[in-house]
């Protein structure tokens, strides 16, 4: 397995990092001829508008818009702004591919950044066991589900910040600036769909 990391803008080390710790090759994806290369995505945090205008300029909009529709995609903070059905405060452009709607920059700014830990509900491992981890919001969206094919997998507060529908995974917060690999081992075991 390779997974691409979108390597336009962003938080894309990490996560380079964490998956090298699992063994588990990388590719920065900055062409679409590089998505031929791998088997599945993340999407990192960084800044939504800066991300989308370098996917529109380097024509990866519509070729991660058809790879996203059937392999695992993560998306992280600004990266699940990129690939919710909706965003908001204010309207832009998406992939429109997990049914999420974005509200950008709900957590505050950076200056307002802050850790939390959250419960990863036992329904998504296979272990069925409840995990706690330490959680990154920085300029954070808040995620709002729009049907229920998204399923929650934890809560901050009364807030859900981490979703699953299907092979898609979207987070409000990051993990990949800490050591826990917990959640990207969560992301690698994510099945391909298949499209008819």
């Amino acid at each position: 397995m390779r997974v691409g990391i979108l390597g336009l803008q962003g938080c894309i080390e990490p996560h380079e990092r964490i998956l090298s710790s699992l063994g588990v090759p990388t590719l920065r994806v900055r062409l679409p001829t590089d998505l031929a290369h791998i088997d599945r995505i993340v999407l990192p945090g960084g800044e939504s508008t800066t991300m989308l205008t370098l996917l529109l300029r380097a024509e990866l909009f519509e070729p991660l818009q058809f790879f996203g529709r059937s392999k695992p995609m993560w998306g992280v903070c600004a990266g699940a702004i990129l690939i919710a059905k909706e965003v908001e405060h204010p309207t832009q452009r998406s992939l429109e591919l997990i049914s999420l709607k974005a509200t950008r920059n709900f957590y505050g700014s950076q200056r307002e950044s802050f850790k939390s830990l959250l419960t990863i509900d036992g329904e998504a491992f296979s272990n069925r066991k409840s995990i706690t981890l330490e959680a990154d919001f920085i300029r954070a969206p808040l995620l709002s589900p729009l049907t229920e094919s998204v399923k929650v997998l934890s809560r901050l507060d009364d807030q859900p910040v981490l979703f699953r529908e299907g092979h898609l995974l979207a987070s409000s917060f990051h993990t990949e600036l800490g050591s826990d690999t917990r959640l990207h081992e969560y992301f690698l075991g994510l099945p391909v769909t298949r499209e008819t």
